[in-house]
């Protein structure tokens, strides 16, 4: 979920853009719940105001942060049996994130060397009660960790299909900053003539762009693919991109056609088979890959900037393209 609103201003309390260390605002979050810490309120409101307005205001939507009784508010909110158990399961599964963090400076060090002017932003975890899992505003980066409890974790039975599940593991947390990051700086020009191509394009370029910043060996693992999905897709690359060609769909602007192919599923029927789902961005990153091949003085910078997939298509030299 990107917030993108100008309305908040810039936060920066504290944090070295040398060296990324998240900020466990869901410890903070998790104290005050508990114990109704006089402390740990006011660092809600007062030490983290952006974090806090955030949730309140745009995750949780459950008041506005000037509200008199908002933080009475908050705590009831959390107060809730499942979100208890939910606070206290989050302890449990992240006593650190230093898996997360190595991860996080390893990839802005090469995107800041890629992009000079890139901005790192204040990165903090929450638990967001489910609602999102990446919240990009301004500055900021909020990590729901909540949304990232493992595939087998028992609360998600209630609430996700085992497809949503499958993408809700800690090791996603931080390709998912960067896909979420990277669309906040580099989003999608939407327009009447918008169509499944440009979204391939844009959306594979973008995840060909975090597989190079966080040195994933092929597309289909940055995506979260299985190596069997990984496998059939390209052992079936040139039949999906017939098929695509064949029915017409690579200029359709038919939402169904484009969430077809772009939106998570269970799988998708192709070929008289279960092709896996988003193959729309895993097929558009290839043909990124066949591009930036073909234009081997191009950087990750340029890359980014390039909105025109039109064209980009064409001088890709991609397959029967």
């Amino acid at each position: 979920m990107l917030f993108t609103s100008c309305g908040i201003s810039t936060w920066t309390n504290g944090q070295k853009e040398e060296e990324i260390s998240v900020l466990r605002y869901d410890k903070l979050l998790s104290e005050y719940v508990r114990s109704n810490s006089f402390s740990a309120k006011q660092k809600l409101i007062m030490n983290y105001q952006q974090p806090t307005k955030i949730l309140i205001e745009d995750v949780l939507s459950i008041g506005q942060v000037r509200d008199d009784a908002i933080s009475q508010r908050l705590q009831s909110y959390y107060s809730d049996t499942t979100l208890i158990r939910l606070l206290n399961d989050v302890d449990k599964k992240f006593p650190n994130l230093n898996a997360v963090e190595k991860d996080l400076n390893k990839g802005f060090r090469k995107l800041k060397k890629e992009v000079p002017e890139t901005k790192v932003p204040f990165i903090y975890s929450q638990v967001s009660a489910f609602n999102e899992s990446i919240v990009v505003v301004d500055t900021l980066l909020g990590i729901s960790l909540d949304k990232y409890m493992g595939e087998d974790y028992p609360l998600y039975k209630r609430f996700y299909y085992d497809y949503q599940c499958r993408s809700m593991r800690p090791e996603r947390i931080a390709p998912d900053c960067f896909v979420f990051y990277l669309l906040s700086r580099y989003g999608l020009d939407y327009h009447e003539g918008t169509c499944l191509i440009d979204r391939m394009l844009h959306y594979g370029k973008i995840h060909y762009v975090m597989q190079s910043l966080l040195d994933y060996d092929n597309i289909g693992e940055a995506i979260g693919y299985s190596e069997e999905e990984h496998k059939w897709c390209k052992e079936h690359e040139k039949d999906i991109w017939n098929y695509i060609q064949t029915n017409d769909h690579l200029h359709a602007r038919d939402p169904m056609i484009i969430r077809y192919y772009m939106q998570p599923a269970a799988a998708i029927d192709m070929l008289g088979e279960q092709a896996p789902a988003s193959i729309g961005t895993w097929m558009g990153a290839q043909i990124i890959a066949s591009y930036m091949k073909k234009h081997k003085e191009l950087k990750l910078k340029d890359l980014l900037e390039i909105t025109d997939y039109h064209k980009m298509l064409k001088e890709s030299g991609y397959l029967a393209s």
